[in-house]
Order: C-alpha cells, then structure tokens, then sequence
C-alpha cells in the first residue's frame, strides 16, 4: 500500500552498516544481499534478497522491486517496503470488501493512492461497480507495478470501468460533485513527519469526504500500527478523529505478516440510521449471502468468520479506543514514526 510520498533513507555497503549483527548474525548476514529496515530505535527487520528485480527513481521517490526468501517479491520506496507479494491480499482484501460489501450495491468508488493496482484489483471485483476512480500522484511508480508486478493489478488497469489519474489525490477528490460517491476507499502512506500525506488524515478532510459521500455512503481508511503496543501512535487517534465527523465509525485489524504488527483500518457509515458494519453485516449469514451473489464467496482471505475476528478487538486495544480523546487536525497533526529513525538499508554484495 502506498501512496506517493515516504521517506528519506541511506544507501550503505556492509563494511559501513552499523547494526548489532556482529556478536550473533555475522554467519548469516555473511551470506548474501540482505535489505534491512529499521522500524524504530531498537526495531528492525531483515530479508535476504535473492534478486533485484528493479530499481529506479521517479519525480518522488526511489523504487525498488526485489525478491526475497520469505516473502517473495517485496515493493520498496525510499527504503522502506510497502508490501509483499506472499500477504498483499490480507491487506487489500481487508481494506476492500468489508467497506464494498456493507453497501448494498456500490456503482460509484474513489480511490486515493493505491498505486500497486492490487485495491483497484479488489475493488473491481464487485460487479455493481460502474466506475472507480483512482487518484496516485506517482506515474512512474504506477507504470513500474503494471510491468514488474503485474501480480498487483492482476489487469485491473485494462478494465474499462477504471479511471486512472495521476496527481493529488486531495484535489482529485474535491472535483467530484458532492453526494456522488458511494465508496472512499483511502490507500494512502502512513502519517509521517516530512511527508503532506498527514494532511490526509485530518478532520478537514474527512469533512470534505462527508460532502462527496453519496445517501447510504462508506468510507474506509488504512490507520496503521495497531497492536497493543502501538495502536496509540495513530490507530486510535485516527479513530477519534473520525468519530468528530461521521456518525458511526467501526475499527477493525488485521494481522499482515511482512508488515511485523497487527494492522489496523477504520470504515465509517455517512448515514445516522445505518446498520452496523460489525456484527449486523454479517447477522444471519446476510455477508456469506451478500458475497455468493457478487461471485466472490471464494475470496482467498475475506468471509464471515474472517470478518467477525477482524472486528473483534482485543481489550487493550478497545479500551485505548475508548479513551481515546486525540484529535488529528492539520493545525495538530500526529505522526506514526520519526522519518529519522525509520529507515531502510540494503547490506552485502
């Protein structure tokens, strides 16, 4: 998942590398190309890389394509990887279809970033769908993932029903009429200090959405970290923030793998009288139902049961949303990470 916008990184060769392998990964880092990020001070993940498949520089950013032993292909921007090619679909399957199956019949979707394709790709799945339009300001990372990772879009580019636009996703949106969408659907970076996408995830613009939300509208938004021991950064703030302006906000995680943290999302109904995408979308088998009559009941990842354990927060992470009383403002933003600390570097031959 990304948008247009991360985050600076350092290039070094492994004789400059200054990570704590010494004493207990010397033998195995001593082995290959290995890509390393640094998820915050003390944090970090590593993976062997077996082969570059690509790498560039666009107007915005550096985009890498490698592969790797445990998760195959990963896409990586400024250092920092963005998705893997083994959970891809827990992710845009959990971003996608809860939001596209609590409407009763979505024709018309906005898409902000979400230049892989794979939301795209999801969101196409529902044949209600008239017209999606998708709004990321990278072109060029857009055409790398259509050649490189085609696994992504999956062809979802050549559907006659997408709408791509290359530019700023906020502007994008502020040129549809208002009352004429049925589903947003926010794929966008993380809040970062350094980047503009933090305005993104402000009550300003929720507000905005609320006026582009057709009667009976939904809107979801990717919300970062949101495990016990991280969901404070923005998950529940986020969470907060949505509740100023829509009426009924639902959060719900889920665990991606490649991602090393339960991942957290928040899709929220425009209407006061609307039944509840928790439990009462699925009440009865109405969601099994709802997703056979769409030709989609042998999604890879998403069904009922799938459904009622992403909504089904522990405690902790409930009770934090409860208490939360942040606000995410652009005169008072918030931020997931320090850009400084979060980092990725690539180590070996």
């Amino acid at each position: 998942f990304f948008d247009s916008t991360r985050f600076s990184t350092s290039w070094v060769r492994r004789q400059a590398f200054n990570m704590a392998a010494a004493g207990i990964g010397t033998e195995v880092f001593s082995k290959g190309v290995w890509y390393h990020e640094v998820l915050e001070d003390g944090l970090a993940i590593s993976y062997r890389v077996e082969k570059v498949l690509h790498r560039g520089q666009s107007k915005f950013q550096t985009v890498e394509v490698v592969n790797t032993k445990a998760f195959g292909s990963l896409l990586i921007t400024d250092g920092l990887m963005q998705s893997s090619e083994a959970d891809e679909y827990v992710y845009h399957q959990s971003l996608v279809h809860p939001a596209m199956t609590a409407h009763p019949a979505p024709k018309k979707v906005f898409i902000a970033g979400g230049g892989e394709g794979a939301t795209l790709r999801e969101v196409l799945k529902h044949p209600s769908v008239e017209e999606c339009m998708m709004v990321d300001i990278d072109g060029e990372v857009v055409d790398m993932c259509r050649e490189h990772t085609p696994f992504y879009h999956a062809g979802a580019y050549d559907d006659p029903r997408a709408k791509l636009i290359i530019g700023d996703a906020k502007a994008g949106l502020e040129g549809c009429p208002d009352a004429s969408i049925d589903v947003i659907i926010l794929d966008l970076s993380d809040p970062l200090d350094g980047g503009p996408c933090y305005q993104l995830y402000t009550t300003s613009f929720y507000t905005m959405c609320n006026q582009k939300l057709a009667p009976g509208g939904i809107l979801v938004t990717q919300s970062g970290c949101a495990a016990v021991r991280d969901c404070h950064l923005v998950f529940t703030p986020l969470h907060n923030t949505l509740r100023q302006v829509f009426p009924h906000v639902y959060p719900y995680t889920v665990c991606v793998p490649s991602f090393c943290s339960e991942w957290g999302f928040n899709v929220v109904h425009k209407d006061e009288g609307a039944a509840s995408i928790c439990d009462g979308l699925v009440a009865d088998g109405a969601l099994d139902a709802r997703l056979a009559s769409r030709g989609l009941g042998e999604l890879s990842y998403y069904d009922s049961i799938t459904h009622t354990r992403m909504f089904s927060l522990n405690r902790p992470v409930r009770e934090k949303c409860r208490d939360e009383t942040r606000i995410m403002t652009v005169e008072n933003p918030l931020f997931m990470c320090d850009t400084e600390t979060h980092q990725g570097v690539f180590q070996g031959k």
